[in-house]
């Protein structure tokens, strides 16, 4: 008998799975196969996935399928499940929440859940200047209230953002949006009075911080003119875009010519949020301080919740029902949000998402050192990045990552691949797993490296 055939109920989650990688089946199992047809019977052709399983329990360091195998785990839903999956104080805190209500919406009868959300990120937020908050559903709802709120405040309309930028699905996000192929191709139109800069890509434009910010502000003087401009925004670390670490220097000087120039900075942490980067927020890493900070993804250990936060003059720049949305700040997913900054402030998880760091920039160095074929290797806490090239061009290689990620997904680890040339191989681990399976995951990735031509 295998470990499929006793799999007649779905498995509990959380962190009290094995800790192990096992492959009872192939992958696709036939359950996972069996989903798979029904998914692309019932399910829009435009709704793709990355890893051929169907998923059935996940904690710690593994996702599980219906056949039995076990998975290790190097995203972490893209980025969302940081504290781990079904952690238990995430999952009691809604299992709280849901026997007591599940909706009013905060503009009919508001909670005290979403006001502490709103006090909690006030206060954990870069900056000790006077902050509001607001909350959504997703991450692309947050870029646009942002939008929408620096807009008012400026009274200008246009705005910027960067090369290998990626900000949203929605009309006005995909426009911010860098990359069309799939984010944006065949689309259109999209919003107007949006304009995109350079970024700073150490790798491949050979600039210092303040060279490529020199270049940047150059091209929004010319192009929009800080007159007609109402926000900049950008991620302090680029995510869909290949997880791009702009040089020393680089952030702080836009900061400070949009303080001179009365244009709201915007800070796009949806993916560099909460403990991923090593600090609470990549703008930490930095030193810089935003306007207005947009976040998502690891808020809430899984549930769908957003946030705009910013300086308190900019946020009450709205009218009164200019803000909100039927579900925005669900009681649910603000008591699991509750729940989750807890665990990013008092459960060590800036020191775990460092030493995430150490081991993962340790094994990847040393394979760049070995292969020419991985030619940078950069990020920050439990956000690095392997950009593979042609080990004589330097040019990206696109199809070398999706051969070695293909293979890593048929040996039970699922990682992501992005960048503006689809070569960027991203880890993304959930903070909860152990240093043996980050290590088993990584010895994978290195012998789907070794074995792809």
């Amino acid at each position: 008998m295998t470990a499929a055939d006793t799999l007649t109920t779905t498995p509990l989650g959380g962190p009290g799975l094995p800790q192990e990688r096992r492959l009872v089946t192939s992958i696709p199992g036939p359950r996972s196969q069996e989903l798979l047809a029904r998914k692309a019977d019932a399910v829009a052709a435009g709704v793709g996935h990355t890893a051929p399983v169907e998923a059935v329990a996940a904690g710690g360091g593994v996702i599980v399928d219906a056949d039995g195998n076990s998975l290790i785990d190097l995203g972490s839903g893209i980025a969302v499940t940081t504290v781990g999956n079904a952690h238990p104080k995430v999952v009691a805190a809604v299992q709280e929440q849901v026997a007591q209500f599940t909706h009013t919406c905060f503009m009919i009868a508001p909670y005290d859940s979403y006001v502490s959300v709103a006090e909690a990120l006030n206060r954990i937020t870069p900056g000790d200047h006077a902050k509001k908050s607001a909350l959504f559903n997703s991450g692309a709802e947050a870029v646009e209230n942002a939008i929408k709120i620096a807009r008012k405040y400026t009274k200008k309309q246009a705005v910027v953002a960067f090369d290998h930028g990626y900000h949203g699905r929605t009309n006005l996000t995909m426009a911010l949006t860098a990359k069309a192929m799939p984010y944006k191709s065949g689309f259109g139109p999209f919003a107007s009075e949006v304009y995109r800069a350079p970024l700073s890509y150490p790798y491949r434009d050979g600039l210092t911080g303040p060279e490529a910010a020199k270049k940047a502000i150059s091209v929004i003087e010319k192009q929009v003119g800080a007159d007609n401009l109402a926000a900049v925004i950008i991620e302090p670390i680029q995510g869909e875009g290949g997880f791009i670490v702009p040089a020393e220097g680089f952030l702080p000087a836009i900061v400070e010519w949009c303080r001179a120039n009365g244009v709201v900075f915007i800070a796009d942490e949806i993916q560099t949020g909460f403990a991923r980067t090593g600090e609470m927020f990549a703008s930490d890493v930095f030193g810089i301080v935003p306007d207005l900070i947009t976040t998502a993804k690891g808020i809430a250990g899984g549930l769908p919740l957003a946030a705009v936060t910013g300086r308190a003059e900019i946020m009450d720049a709205s009218h009164a029902g200019g803000l909100g949305g039927t579900y925005g700040g669900n009681p649910i997913a603000c008591a699991a949000a509750l729940a989750t900054i807890d665990l990013f402030e008092n459960d060590g998880m800036l020191e775990r998402a460092r030493e995430v760091e150490t081991i993962l920039k340790g094994r990847l160095t040393a394979l760049q050192a070995a292969d020419p074929r991985v030619g940078d290797v950069r990020g920050h806490g439990a956000m690095i990045a392997a950009e593979f090239v042609d080990p004589v061009t330097g040019e990206p290689d696109a199809a070398l990552a999706a051969a070695v990620a293909k293979a890593c997904i048929a040996e039970g680890v699922i990682v992501l691949t992005c960048g503006t040339y689809g070569n960027v191989f991203r880890f993304l681990p959930p903070l909860s797993i152990t240093d043996d399976l980050l290590h088993e995951g990584l010895d994978v990735v290195a012998a789907a490296l070794a074995a792809a031509s």
